[in-house]
């Protein structure tokens, strides 16, 4: 039957092409940038040599936005802390602040308008580098705003707000969009904003996008408010983000969240491959345009036509086309015989559903759990090999696959994760290993995880499972589901080489299962994830 999943893919693939084709589209350029860093952050310079010091990173992004607006680039989207770097402590990034104002409040073209407001050079360079080059534009900078410790108690003592700044011009120059971090990373030179800001801006080729910056992405506020309660459907997203395999890596969870919300994510990464820094694209549910080099200490310039998302924009094209996905609600990108197609080439029925809030398996399972009365423990009955490892920091339970093909499971307190499959390689060769995690992750920042994860182990021992690994030679065939308590849940598919992929399908099943699978993948299977953020729970 192997002409017949062809065939049904092929039309899947043509339909969808199609519908895209209808979408108004418009081209956005993303900048991956080696940051030309102060060697000693820590130490407090001038003004003068602040600003000697981010006209070389300056003159750099005028560089590229110049080749970017050469290939058409309407929007473009610069990292954070790409002007100045990082590492500074509150005294010594002073002299790097200016002063942004307020677009809603103040309409304000710094390079029409240099005089305006004193100390803002680099608003200035911003400003003339998207009017001389008519695109918008997005930067990371290091923002200030002056308060009275009299008439606000929350004023630091040195009486100035330090903001991890992000600022968009349109293609005058004007300043249209200034949003302040919300959720920072170990970075003692700034404050967390006294209260939470949703930034919207509009363009005219695109409609509206939101803005967030690194860490957010890992929080309701801003990114799922944006999302849920303003339905944005277009996010411009400067960041320096750190790879963590194998659930964590840049363009990894920025393909996982887009495909997941149903939303575009611009995705501009710093370049410090040293460091584990690299990582950028452009992403649309279905497509994307990126690169995830850790050798090279060069920049990258990506740039791509892109579909309109807003559903402003697109409400009449997105009802004609069936495009118009909600976010977390899951993607079928086959028809329905693709299920009858599989089943006819082996795929053991009634064997893909786990019973909600359940641990043991049915006794179908050759991997049920003998916990369970109804489990099956007559011949031939294989106890499944638990173990625990750390992975990501956290303590993961997890079942290594035995065999050419399989269905188990495992859990970790009340979540449970059930895994079909089927290998290309005979066992021995790779190991692999599905884990499971609930809990509150401590390191490096405190949110709630519910966690499914297939993972292909770094050696042959159980020990190795979570470690960091970009190769695999064994392809699988899979369908990974699990019972988890909320539907922001991030499906994710890593090959080989840091091939990114998408599930065949995903989304809730009859049972209220979230669920993903793919078949036919090219590369070696390096992780395959169901990674959820329950939100509610964060500070339990």
């Amino acid at each position: 039957m192997t002409w017949l999943r062809v065939i049904i893919l092929w039309l899947s693939f043509i339909t969808l092409t199609s519908a895209l084709a209808e979408l108004p589209s418009y081209v956005a350029a993303v900048y991956e940038h080696v940051v030309v860093l102060n060697p000693n952050p820590g130490v407090a310079i001038s003004r003068f040599a602040a600003l000697e010091h981010m006209l070389k990173n300056l003159e750099v992004f005028e560089e590229q936005a110049a080749l970017a607006a050469q290939q058409g680039a309407q929007i473009l989207v610069f990292p954070e802390d790409a002007i100045q770097g990082f590492n500074f402590t509150r005294a010594s990034i002073a002299p790097y602040l200016e002063q942004v104002p307020d677009p809603t409040v103040v309409t304000w073209n710094p390079c029409s308008e240099p005089a305006r407001f004193s100390d803002t050079e680099v608003l200035q360079h911003l400003s003339c580098m998207a009017q001389k080059n008519n695109l918008y534009l997005v930067a990371n900078m290091a923002g200030l705003q002056v308060c009275d410790s009299t008439t606000d108690d929350r004023c630091p003592p040195d009486g100035r707000y330090q903001f991890n700044t992000d600022v968009v011009f349109s293609s005058d120059g004007t300043l249209v969009a200034r949003y302040r971090k919300q959720n920072l990373y170990f970075e003692a030179a700034f404050d967390t904003p006294p209260q939470m800001e949703l930034v919207v801006f509009s363009t005219p080729f695109a409609g509206r996008f939101g803005i967030l910056t690194c860490f957010d992405i890992l929080f309701r506020e801003p990114t799922i408010a944006l999302v849920e309660d303003l339905g944005v459907r277009q996010l411009v997203y400067p960041t320096a983000w750190m790879n963590q395999l194998p659930l964590l890596a840049a363009v990894q969870f920025q393909r996982s969240f887009s495909y997941a919300a149903a939303v575009t994510i611009l995705a501009a990464n710093v370049r410090a491959a040293s460091l584990g820094m690299t990582g950028s694209g452009i992403f649309t549910p279905w497509h994307e345009v990126h690169q995830h080099d850790v050798v090279e200490e060069t920049g990258w310039l990506l740039v791509s036509h892109v579909p309109v998302l807003d559903p402003v924009m697109t409400a009449r094209v997105s009802r004609s086309t069936g495009l118009a996905w909600l976010p977390f609600s899951g993607h079928r990108k086959r028809e329905a015989r693709m299920d009858e197609a599989i089943e006819a080439q082996g795929r053991p029925k009634g064997g893909w559903h786990l019973e909600a809030q359940s641990k043991p398996r049915s006794t179908e399972s050759q991997y049920c759990l003998p916990a369970s009365d109804e489990c099956n423990v007559g011949p031939g009955y294989e106890e499944p090999i638990v173990f625990h490892s750390i992975m990501m920091y956290d303590n993961f339970t997890l079942v290594p696959l035995q065999g050419m093909e399989g269905n188990l499971t495992v859990c970790d307190d009340s979540l449970c994760c059930h895994l079909w499959f089927r290998r290309s390689t005979a066992p021995g060769t790779e190991l692999y290993a599905l884990g499971a995690f609930q809990g509150l992750h401590v390191v490096h920042g405190t949110y709630y995880l519910e966690v499914c994860a297939l993972v292909k182990c770094t050696g042959s021992n159980f020990a190795s499972c979570g470690g960091e690994t970009e190769q695999a030679q064994t392809r699988i065939d899979f369908r990974l589901e699990g019972n988890f308590s909320t539907h922001y849940v991030f499906p994710g598919i890593l090959g080989s080489g840091m091939a990114l992929d998408i599930p065949d399908e995903s989304g809730r099943d009859s049972d209220g299962l979230l669920y993903m699978s793919r078949s036919g993948m090219t590369t070696g299977l390096v992780t395959a994830t169901l990674y959820s953020r329950v939100y509610s729970k964060d500070h339990t």
